[in-house]
């Protein structure tokens, strides 16, 4: 695949395409989009290159949220804080950055990044870290490969930053964590510096491009009055786990993270049943009313708004709200053990192991 540009008014297709893509969190899409389509309207549209284009020798940096996705409904970023972060992550490197990356293809993350490219003139490499989203800044394909999460850099919307070293990614989780924890809930960063040779190694590929096309297919198929999910199915291999409302929501924010469970009363032809689903920001496990298990992470778990078609995530969910829940493969490294040390269940602290959705229908 080539480059190409992302207008501004290529970012709703985005940001649909993320919030679905975000497995229920990430943050709020929307927010990103308004950010990127603010600095757009000024600087320009974005490049976006394919991982091959990249240079061994470049300097390539993920910027990105950090938080509660809940916070950042009511805490908005000022918009200048994850340019920020970059300028002070490149000072403390004593280098300019060549490109930028997406930590992960979902949520928030999906377009805060096209805001700092155009603010920058940098072009965005296509694809990330995730392949969705993850609710901790080590969960990501760059750790399997042994890149390191440091030098970050963290900033505020007061103003506030701070440069994190630390001896692996997980500690660099536990540390920007409760920084962010104090800025109020919410951080913008930069982080895992990498070299292009490193991109090109540990990058999950085409993202962007699967994050526009799956907005353009949501949107085309509202545009029809269909509602998406056949067509999302059908192109990204998954299958539809349930349908239903919502009857009870139990949500907190803890430690950083909207952590919680939504139970859903059957609807249609899943009349008479009923389902959970846990989430840590993002749709983690999902069960029917007897516990067995339909899905767990790193598998995704989707929600689409069964009247609207559009992605539904986890702090939108509502009592009353009817939902159709699809479920998706995840990218293969996910699969591997060193994957599932990272994002499997056992992780997350529950008992079953990992098992494919595709063994569990």
């Amino acid at each position: 695949m080539t480059s190409f540009q992302v207008t501004s008014q290529d970012l709703e297709a985005i940001a649909i395409g993320g919030a679905f893509l975000g497995t229920g969190g990430g943050g709020d899409p929307y927010i990103g989009k308004l950010m990127a389509q603010s600095v757009m309207a000024e600087k320009g549209p974005v490049t976006v290159i394919s991982p091959d284009e990249v240079a061994d020798d470049w300097l390539c940096v993920p910027v990105c949220m950090m938080g509660a996705p809940t916070v950042m409904v009511e805490k908005l970023p000022n918009g200048s804080e994850a340019a920020s972060a970059l300028a002070q992550l490149e000072s403390f490197l004593g280098r300019k950055a060549d490109a930028l990356v997406c930590i992960e293809a979902g949520g928030l993350n999906s377009t805060i990044p096209f805001a700092v490219a155009s603010a920058t003139g940098l072009p965005l490499i296509d694809g990330d870290g995730m392949g969705r989203a993850f609710p901790e800044l080590q969960m990501v394909s760059f750790t399997m490969h042994g890149i390191a999460a440091t030098p970050m850099v963290l900033a505020d919307d007061k103003g506030n930053s701070s440069v994190i070293n630390a001896i692996s990614n997980l500690w660099t989780e536990r540390l920007a964590r409760c920084q962010t924890v104090e800025m109020g809930g919410a951080a913008l960063v930069a982080l895992y510096p990498m070299s292009g040779a490193q991109v090109k190694q540990g990058i999950l590929r085409h993202t962007i491009s699967l994050i526009r096309e799956i907005g353009e297919t949501i949107a085309g198929e509202r545009w029809a009055h269909r509602n998406p999910t056949e067509a999302l199915v059908s192109r990204l291999k998954g299958r539809r786990l349930f349908a239903g409302r919502v009857v009870d929501i139990d949500r907190r924010t803890v430690g950083g993270f909207a952590r919680g469970r939504a139970t859903f009363k059957g609807m249609d032809a899943y009349e008479g049943q009923s389902f959970q689903v846990d989430f840590q920001n993002e749709f983690l496990v999902c069960r029917n009313g007897e516990g067995r298990l339909l899905a767990t992470t790193p598998d995704l778990i989707c929600a689409l708004d069964a009247d609207g078609g559009l992605p539904v995530t986890t702090e939108q969910l509502r009592y009353g709200l009817a939902v159709t829940v699809i479920g998706l493969p995840c990218d293969s490294q996910w699969r591997t053990p060193h994957g599932l040390e990272l994002v499997g269940p056992h992780y997350f602290g529950y008992q079953h192991d990992y098992i494919a959705f595709e063994e569990l229908a």
